[in-house]
């Protein structure tokens, strides 16, 4: 089995970025998105992602077979939240590993919540999604998304092989359609999948990053799907 690269490696730190300034979007505006609510705020953070994600979104879309869709349950998210999810998951591994070094659970806690400096989401080139029909029923993956991987029994790790063949399938054809479309997964959550950022930099072989940590600005544009 290859190893999987955590998002602790220092080899992710490590790549250049180069922001291309892409502006967040708000997919919401877009009607060929279906969208959950279940990681909503009240600043709708969680549907923004950058334009190039949105654009590359609906190219995975339309491949994927007929009846079936994304349903995206959230995108962009601000440093300081994730600051606080990292933090808190990382409180919960020290009470469970109290022998653990900093560095474990630094290591363990990236396989679940990303390092803030680091993290996709706050770049806007992340997106955490599953599959449902037309109408927006769920399709069985294998586990509920952000199942933490105490609580699935590794379950959450896009290959992992204790799950049912249905399962198996849909994320086979989430893997082949985000690949198309220039995604890269976070191999521990068959969820994750980005763009543009430092992880998806590394795993790609380019030279630097093209998205880095971005604020929520008061004015964040509205999107116009692109073909």
């Amino acid at each position: 089995m290859t190893d999987i690269i955590t998002l602790s490696d220092p080899r992710v730190a490590a790549v250049p970025l180069d922001d291309c300034d892409e502006p967040l979007v708000d997919l919401r505006d877009v009607p060929e998105l279906l969208l959950d609510g279940r990681q909503a705020d009240s600043l709708g953070a969680y549907a923004r992602t950058r334009s190039g994600v949105l654009g590359r979104l609906l190219r995975a879309q339309r491949a994927l077979p007929s009846g079936t869709r994304f349903l995206v349950v959230e995108g962009y998210r601000p440093p300081e939240l994730q600051r606080v999810y990292f933090e808190g998951y990382s409180a919960d591994l020290r009470a469970a590993h109290p022998e653990a070094s900093p560095a474990r659970i630094q290591e363990l806690a990236s396989a679940y919540i990303s390092p803030p400096e680091v993290a996709p989401h706050v770049s806007g080139g992340a997106i955490d999604l599953t599959l449902c029909t037309e109408e927006g029923t769920e399709l069985a993956l294998g586990t509920e998304v952000n199942a933490t991987p105490e609580e699935s029994g590794n379950a959450c790790r896009t290959d992992a092989p204790d799950i049912d063949a249905t399962a198996r399938a849909h994320r086979e054809v989430m893997r082949r359609a985000l690949t198309s479309a220039g995604f890269v997964n976070y191999p521990t959550e068959w969820w994750h999948w980005s763009y543009g950022d430092r992880y998806w930099a590394l795993l790609s072989g380019q030279r630097a990053a093209r998205y880095g940590p971005v604020e929520l600005p008061d004015g964040t544009q509205h999107a116009t799907a692109p073909a």
